[in-house]
């Protein structure tokens, strides 16, 4: 009997903790799972599940196995992959994850270009402003702005956004160009609420060892940084909003950076993935190519 089946058998039964639950998640009859892990513990000569009538739990040999068993079956699956990859090109499918705003300005369009070469590939974005939970969602990649605290996640830095206030030009005659972080309180304020502390800006004057905290107010509200920019065009009020955000809005003048020598809040733009399970070749070479992209964007 193949070894990797019964490796494969054994797996799926620790996980689903059933001969019945292994075998729906493998496609094969519940008989067959149980002769597979039968044959590997025949093999190996140590007995690997406690069975009780209604579950299998992992003998003490089994618990140790089952430690390293999935990354190797992973790597394997990925060897395999990448061999068959090289020979014909990507295939089948890649599902991330990013950011709204994030997503749409940049990261749909990278992955028109990534499949462009792959044309047997399947690309799946989901778009969404929450960090989303990649093992339950089934997401292969995710771009991510900001710091993630999750240990369980493997990271890929990709450079540093900035964020800026800007105007346009007609709200800047109208009510006055600011000239110091205190100067904010009387100006109208578009409050951008996917931000941590939507009503609190920071930025660093000239100088100045730490960011300090200015409290903001104004009739708009908004969950995107797109709304907020094209609102600011409107003339309805300052925004502060990532660079990405503002697409060619400052270099065709419909806003101005006011304070620009006030260092804006910034953060990580980084690829993440699932720690513990080896990355398959199409999404090592999606990662590769994102941080190219990106770089030829010069957007952030």
């Amino acid at each position: 009997m193949d070894l990797v089946e019964e490796l494969r058998a054994f797996v799926a039964t620790a996980q689903a903790g059933s001969f019945t639950g292994a075998a729906e998640q493998l496609g094969v009859s519940n008989r067959l799972t149980s002769k597979y892990v039968a044959e590997l513990e025949a093999r190996l000569g140590v007995r690997l599940f406690q069975r009780t009538t209604r579950r299998v739990g992992l003998s003490p040999a089994g618990a140790d196995l089952f430690a390293r068993a999935p990354a190797l079956l992973d790597e394997l699956d990925a060897m395999l992959a990448e061999v068959a990859e090289g020979s014909r090109g990507f295939s089948g499918l890649v599902r991330v994850s990013a950011p709204v705003t994030f997503g749409e300005i940049w990261v749909a369009g990278m992955l028109e270009r990534f499949a462009a070469t792959a044309p047997q590939l399947t690309v799946d974005l989901r778009l969404d402003d929450r960090f989303v939970d990649l093992a339950s969602e089934g997401i292969d990649v995710a771009f991510r702005i900001g710091r993630s605290e999750m240990l369980s996640l493997k990271t890929r830095k990709f450079g540093v956004f900035q964020s800026l206030i800007v105007a346009s030009p007609d709200y800047l005659a109208r009510a006055g160009r600011p000239v110091s972080l205190a100067d904010l309180a009387r100006h109208e304020c578009i409050v951008d609420t996917n931000r941590r502390r939507p009503r609190r800006w920071e930025f660093s004057p000239p100088g100045a060892q730490a960011p300090e905290p200015v409290d903001i107010s104004g009739r708009y509200q908004v969950n995107s940084a797109r709304a907020a920019v094209a609102l600011a065009e409107h003339g309805l009020g300052l925004a502060n909003v990532p660079r990405f955000a503002l697409g060619d809005a400052l270099a065709t003048g419909r806003l101005v950076q006011v304070l620009a020598d006030h260092r804006g809040e910034s953060g990580p733009l980084s690829a993440i993935w699932l720690e513990g399970r080896a990355l398959p070749h199409k999404v090592r070479a999606l990662i590769d190519f994102a941080a190219e992209d990106l770089r030829k964007a010069d957007i952030l």
